[in-house]
């Protein structure tokens, strides 16, 4: 497919979509999307009244349901409550360049969110998936790097960005792992992921610290950004697309920052296949929550 718009997502009746996030940017435009598509959409969002708010914007079968990624007994509540399967599982939330802070269990705030919440809900969700597992990374999982013996930037100083990218990067690292277990154990459903480039959502805030900094990046973000709907659309494509496990969707204009989605690359520390499977280890030790091999859609 050498393009790829909204018009171009099937028919979803009968399919159940969680979108993580749902309330704003790029997973609302997406829930919009396939909510139209006849999907049953779970909004899956920390604040329940801007998630209805959200809901209220859109057509179709929606749902609202409480979720903080930064608290793994919220995401334990939420697995433990919701019994129905889930044919697609997309992992959208996120939080971006806060200053420093740590989730209720302790863990660095984008870290913890990011990446740990969401393996927390897939693993916990897995036996009820049928069809596909997203997650949304960003390009800048380039800059990134896995630091084993200081995940939580408890003994060197703290850099935003930084935690950001490893955060994206664990990401990466998750969907390939995911991908690789879903494999060895014969199941049907694949893991895919997507960045959605250059997206003027409102994950870009001023942290109350360096206003030239944010004003900078506001500004790039202005000059290269697209809209939250043509953002959506990778998340969209690795959602709905003839495409193969740990695929990673992103836009194919000028250095991915916009356009049309299609299959991209990924940095070689997101290819690191031994970093996967030690990421994969330490985030079951840190959630307490393991990969449900006995108990998946197999083929």
């Amino acid at each position: 497919m050498t393009t790829f718009s909204a018009s171009d997502v099937p028919s979803m009746a009968g399919r159940t979509v969680v979108v993580t996030g749902a309330n704003s940017g790029i997973g609302r435009a997406a829930a919009r999307v396939l909510a139209a598509k006849d999907a049953r959409v779970v909004l899956a969002v920390r604040d329940l009244a801007k998630g209805r708010a959200a809901a209220a914007g859109m057509t179709g079968r929606v749902e609202v349901r409480r979720l903080d990624l930064a608290d793994l007994a919220s995401v334990r509540a939420f697995a433990e409550d919701f019994t129905e399967p889930v044919d697609v599982l997309i992992n959208n939330a996120g939080v971006m360049i806060p200053p420093f802070s740590r989730t209720v269990d302790g863990f660095e705030l984008q870290f913890g969110t990011n990446h740990l919440g969401h393996f927390a809900l897939t693993n916990l969700l897995l036996p009820q998936v049928r069809e596909r597992v997203v997650t949304v990374s960003s390009g800048g999982h380039r800059v990134g790097s896995i630091d084993f013996d200081d995940l939580g930037w408890e003994r060197k100083p703290y850099r935003a960005m930084g935690a950001y990218a490893q955060s994206k990067l664990a990401n990466l690292l998750f969907t390939s792992e995911l991908q690789r277990r879903l494999s060895e154990a014969g199941s049907t459903v694949i893991a895919t992921a997507a960045h959605p480039g250059a997206s003027a959502t409102n994950l870009l805030r001023f942290d109350g610290r360096s206003r030239v900094r944010y004003l900078v990046m506001k500004a790039a973000v202005g000059l290269l950004a697209q809209s939250d709907d043509d953002g959506a659309l990778p998340t969209l494509y690795a959602a709905v697309a003839d495409i193969p496990g740990n695929s990673y969707a992103g836009p194919r204009g000028f250095l991915e920052t916009r356009g049309a989605p299609k299959l991209v690359g990924r940095s070689a520390k997101a290819r690191d296949a031994e970093a996967a499977r030690r990421l994969w280890e330490v985030s079951e030790e840190l959630t307490e929550v393991t990969f449900p091999r006995r108990s998946l859609q197999a083929a």
